[in-house]
């Protein structure tokens, strides 16, 4: 081939050049070549033209080809041309070296530059290798920290796993993958996990989420889970996820939450009852599926040998189970089981086989409940407060729960232990209610039994009151024989107004007694009594003479001394009240006298005498609640007299913040 024919190479896009001899002298270059590497002089050994700086030498192969004849290929070698105008750059090229004959033996160089294809890869490689060390430097790290490491495929089904929820649930390997490890979840935490982890999936994002898992021993504990995507090519390609056991933290959480709701449920209320009703909604269903509270009101000063008496004042229920109903009596005998485990004044539990409990531990209507709901576990805790054990409180689970555990019983404990001021508290108000009501009723004289009147009386005490009140009735016949009733209420409401009540009942029985006087008269006379025995008191006061058909008709003679007016009511649902004797309230100096007054009172008419209490309402003007007694004890008109006054207490609106007393007389029907 000669020099003509070499000089077709010129145009071409590769580079070609041409070296002969042992020193390899460059004889040819094409327009490639030179672009590539300079105008470089012919003549000049080809090593000038580049500068080695790889592991390979070049040189070696030129020496190999020209002697054997034998072809080299080389793909992305790196070369530097020696050029000044060439800096530090390297470039890639992939070529051929073979021998070629002209005048001498020489060896042809053809070349293609390939240093951008070769960067990019040289990128992408860097790029999955960094990708490969930092998901090795994570693996590791997870591997070392967490107790249990898993691995799914980008559809969420597990195919791989450390090995440590194999050893806490039990499962073999072949259990645990794809969803089987669900199995060891607790049955309500399923399905909310897996549609958690649809969704997480769905989203591609980091996953976290506490489930319960069961153990190899069958406890329940908590676990966290979280979850990261793995991402190749913009895709999830897998997924690595954890799971800790945070059984301890869960259950420091939960018992300063439950603590936290304890003490704000018990501040919130002050009746006894609705206190323990609210601590029973804490436990309930935390920490069990049904809560019963029993109140012992005399469980420390009982007389020995005596039986225990209970009062069931709370209860609660976890969703779709039978609550049972508050109120009712139960007794124990001194040396059952209930006696015994008070006494120890510890908490009691007991497993048992589905619906059959113990019966000589619990009051009969907690294992009532038990029985009915399949219990398998119960909980018998004695509260006590200020040193005594003022209620029993049973807390039961059912078999799919399992039965509380040594910690569960400790939290109920602490939640009692916890609110016991505020239970302190409660129990004190109660107990000086009861005293303060039993004291009430024992000021109040029951209404005598007459042929021809009929006269019911009735006291509802305010719930929301310790202290006796000052509301009082009266009823007596005197020696003339008309028949007296009447109602007042002392200020204030503590005892100092239940002493002064007393006395001005006592006085007004003395005062009507005394002298057959109009009932305004006797008014006056108690009003200046009170300045020497009671000169701090005020009272309002109904006094009336009933007198019978020996004048020719049954009448009223009565007097009303700042009280709320008497309301009489007709056959056929008629009703008004009786303004025309009012005089000032009691308590204050009063020079003139009381106006009386006398009205006929119709056969089978109802006289009702009431406190404040059953018609007054904060921001409401009294005639409203007049109008409102007024209408609907008109429509009992013709109601036997005990369902009368039964009804007015339960129908109409009543603020609970005050005692209501009332007194009605019905005359006869002819």
């Amino acid at each position: 081939m000669g020099w003509l024919a070499l000089e077709a190479f010129d145009p071409a896009p590769v580079a070609v050049a041409l070296t002969i001899g042992p020193e390899h002298r460059l004889v040819y270059t094409n327009l490639a070549f030179r672009a590539f590497v300079g105008d470089r002089p012919l003549g000049e050994p080809i090593g000038r033209a580049f500068t080695v700086t790889t592991k390979q030498d070049y040189g070696e192969l030129f020496d190999r080809v020209l002697a054997t004849g034998e072809p080299v290929s080389l793909a992305e070698a790196p070369v530097k041309p020696a050029a000044a105008d060439a800096g530090d750059a390297e470039r890639y090229f992939s070529f051929t070296l073979s021998r070629f004959t002209h005048e001498r033996p020489g060896v042809l160089v053809v070349a293609v530059d390939v240093t951008e294809q070769a960067a990019a890869v040289r990128r992408a490689d860097r790029a999955t290798e960094e990708q490969r060390r930092s998901r090795r430097r994570f693996e590791s790290l997870v591997w070392i920290n967490a107790q249990v490491v898993w691995v799914s495929d980008a559809a969420g089904n597990v195919i791989e796993s450390s090995g440590g929820w194999e050893r806490i649930t039990g499962q073999s390997r072949e259990e645990f993958l794809g969803e089987g490890w669900t199995l060891a979840l607790h049955p309500d935490d399923r399905e909310p996990t897996l549609r958690s982890w649809d969704q997480t999936r769905r989203r591609a994002r980091p996953w976290s989420y506490v489930y319960r898992v069961r153990t190899r021993d069958g406890e329940y504990r908590h676990f966290d889970v979280r979850a990261a995507p793995v991402v190749e090519g913009g895709a999830v390609v897998e997924w690595i996820g954890t799971c800790f056991d945070i059984e301890l933290e869960w259950r420091e959480r939960q018992r300063r939450r439950l603590l936290d709701r304890a003490a704000a449920a018990a501040a919130e209320q002050t009746a006894l009852s609705e206190m323990f009703a609210a601590l029973a909604e804490v436990l309930v269903p935390t920490l069990a599926d049904g809560c019963g509270v029993h109140l012992l009101p005399d469980f420390g000063d009982r007389p020995a040998g005596a039986p225990i008496i209970t009062r069931r004042v709370a209860t609660a229920a976890g969703s779709g189970l039978l609550r049972q109903p508050t109120g009712g009596e139960e007794r124990f005998a001194p040396g059952s089981g209930f006696a015994r485990a008070l006494e120890r004044r510890r908490p009691l539990q007991r497993t048992f086989p589905p619906g059959r409990p113990p019966t000589d531990l619990l009051p009969k209507s907690t294992t009532d409940w038990l029985t009915a709901t399949d219990a398998t576990n119960v909980v018998l805790m004695p509260v006590v407060v200020d040193g005594a054990v003022a209620a029993a409180v049973t807390a039961a689970r059912r078999g799919d729960r399992g039965p509380m555990s040594r910690d569960d019983v400790a939290l109920m404990r602490q939640i009692f232990e916890h609110t016991h001021d505020a239970l302190s508290g409660a129990v004190r108000f109660h107990r000086t209610q009861q005293v303060a009501l039993a004291l009430q009723h024992g000021l109040l004289a029951e209404p005598p039994e007459l042929s021809d009147l009929r006269i019911v009386a009735r006291y509802m005490a305010s719930p929301t009151a310790a202290e006796v009140g000052g509301d009082w009735y009266d009823s007596f016949v005197l020696p003339d024989g008309a028949t007296v009733v009447a109602i007042g209420d002392v200020a204030g409401h503590d005892l100092a107004a239940a002493v002064e009540m007393s006395q001005l009942r006592n006085m007004l029985r003395v005062l009507t007694a005394d002298r057959l006087a109009p009932p305004g008269e006797i008014l006056r006379r108690l009003n200046n009594a009170m300045e020497t025995v009671a000169p701090e008191a005020t009272a309002t006061c109904i006094l009336a003479r009933v007198e019978g058909p020996d004048h020719g008709r049954w009448q009223v003679n009565y007097s009303v001394a700042g009280h709320p007016p008497p309301l009489l009511v007709t056959p056929g649902g008629d009703g008004h009240f009786l303004h025309e004797a009012t005089n000032p309230l009691l308590g204050f100096p009063f020079d003139q006298l009381y106006r009386s007054s006398t009205v006929p009172l119709p056969p089978s008419s109802t006289l009702l005498l009431y406190t404040d209490g059953l018609v007054e309402h904060p921001g409401e003007h009294l005639d409203t609640g007049l109008d409102r007694l007024r209408r609907h004890a008109a429509t009992l008109a013709d109601r036997p007299l005990e369902h009368l006054c039964d009804d007015l207490l339960k129908d109409l609106p009543t603020t609970g913040t005050d005692d209501i007393a009332l007194i009605a007389v019905r005359t006869p029907d002819s």
